[in-house]
């Protein structure tokens, strides 16, 4: 459709990975494993912490909790991304569009608002242990699950409202494997700045508000933790925390140099490699990290593992006459 000599956009290509044919293919396999083991993980980890009574702590609740929302949001990008790498149908509708932008945003909104509130909770078991299970109620964990999602949900609203009303007339070129803001923002022939200046303003307060919590929780914890009287006790201290550290250091490491800057137009290829890790590597590390790292997760897997007869060989007897 023509109007005012311009082309209006009603679909858009993901450009995703411009490879060879061969290199799609090898891309696509290992994609592919990647996320099925991805989901597969998560969801047994889901499983172990419902069923097993050992593990009914709130510790377990939000590593559940995590492990329930790394199932969808790489189910936001990666599926399409293998259906690009197979088919090389690249287009998406706008309306298809604007859905992947918004819960691919406002999961990882949930994520961070997530890891800070199980940072909350490790604040209080290692700095407050007394009052621990008082403080960690289960109706408290229920909230801080039940808002991280309101709250991840809700950020978005504005911003994503924002782009819908924009108007597409500089191509349909998306150079990327999602539909992402600066790739968004540079087709578009309308006014972007306040967006641009909005979404800033917004990963400000969420990334670096969340971010600034969980290094005051963990200056507490640390300064807790060397105050110990035995190595023993700070070394029990330190297990206790580090898995949820070594989460928190991937996922801001790459999510603070993609979005906490006031130009969202340059550097966007580097943008497009490094969203990989948030949206597909970490899903699938976080739950090997909870459990390689917890020594009660691995027993309560051994425990449902031998409950399902996974690693059993019926064995049949000789009937003695």
């Amino acid at each position: 459709m023509k109007q005012n000599n311009e082309t209006i956009v009603t679909e858009f290509l993901l450009l995703g990975f411009s490879l060879l044919k061969d290199t799609r293919l090898y891309l696509f396999i290992v994609i592919f494993i990647i996320y099925i083991v991805t989901i597969t993980c998560n969801i047994f980890i889901v499983i172990i912490v419902k069923t097993e009574r050992r593990l009914h702590k709130p510790m377990y609740f939000f590593i559940g909790g995590l492990s329930f929302l790394e199932i969808w949001f790489p189910s936001v990008t990666v599926p399409r991304l293998l259906w690009s790498l197979k088919t090389r149908k690249d287009s998406i509708s706008l309306v298809g569009c604007m859905l992947q932008f918004y819960f691919h945003f406002a999961l990882g909104a949930i994520e961070i608002f997530l890891l800070t509130a199980m940072a909350y909770d490790r604040y209080v078991a290692i700095c407050n242990p007394l009052r621990y299970f008082m403080i960690m109620s289960p109706k408290i964990c229920i909230l801080l699950i039940v808002g991280s999602w309101v709250g991840g949900f809700s950020a978005v609203v504005g911003p994503c409202l924002q782009i819908s009303t924009l108007s597409f007339c500089g191509g349909n070129q998306i150079d990327h494997y999602y539909c992402d803001l600066a790739p968004l923002l540079k087709l578009s022939c309308s006014e972007t700045s306040s967006i641009e200046t909005q979404f800033f303003c917004l990963s400000l307060l969420v990334i670096l508000g969340c971010f600034f919590l969980i290094i005051v929780s963990y200056l507490c914890i640390i300064r807790t933790t060397m105050r110990l009287p035995t190595a023993s006790g700070r070394k029990k201290a330190f297990s206790t925390f580090a898995s949820h550290l070594i989460v928190v250091l991937l996922f801001y490491s790459t999510s603070i140099f993609m979005f906490v800057r006031p130009s969202t137009g340059g550097l966007l290829h580097v943008n497009k490699i490094l969203s990989v890790f948030p949206s597909i590597v970490t899903p699938l590390l976080n739950p090997i990290i909870y459990t390689l790292r917890n020594h009660e997760v691995i027993e309560a897997i051994k425990k449902t593992t031998m409950k399902m007869n996974v690693f059993r060989i019926p064995v049949v007897r000789d009937r003695v006459l």
